[in-house]
């Protein structure tokens, strides 16, 4: 048994990706940078993109992040955020929300089986869609 552990750890290590810690919200910072701007003003601020995460689910997680572009990448994790889940109603991890000038554009929720039911391309097109939408 000892052995079949340890023959798994790597492949059940494959579906987390280390985000850095800069990219970690919680309730006190989740409001100020959902509504960042990293440019000259409204019409050239970027989406930002917030994973919502829970570790009994890291396997599930949105690996792909760092490919994600023209847009601000977060992640929350969902014990220490419980104002945020309550208030974008989270009620699976993992849950991602496209935020465009700190309204909410886009979600993609896990279902039952806790899997996100969407991938890169899919999240891509939400955030250009969100910068489409805001030239006009």
């Amino acid at each position: 048994m000892k052995y079949l552990i340890l023959i798994l750890i790597p492949f059940i290590s494959l579906g987390q990706v280390d985000v850095p810690e800069e990219y970690w919200l919680d309730d006190s910072n989740f409001e100020d940078k959902i509504k960042e701007h990293k440019a000259f003003g409204d019409d050239q601020s970027l989406p930002v993109v917030v994973e919502f995460w829970a570790k009994f689910n890291e396997v599930n997680c949105f690996a792909e992040w760092d490919q994600l572009k023209d847009a601000t990448y977060y992640r929350v994790d969902i014990a220490k955020a419980p104002e945020a889940k309550k208030k974008y109603r989270v009620r699976m991890a993992p849950t991602i929300i496209i935020f465009k000038g700190g309204v909410k554009e886009t979600v993609f929720k896990a279902g039952l089986d806790l899997e996100l039911p969407a991938n890169l391309k899919e999240i891509q097109e939400g955030i250009n869609e969100a910068n489409e939408a805001s030239k006009f």
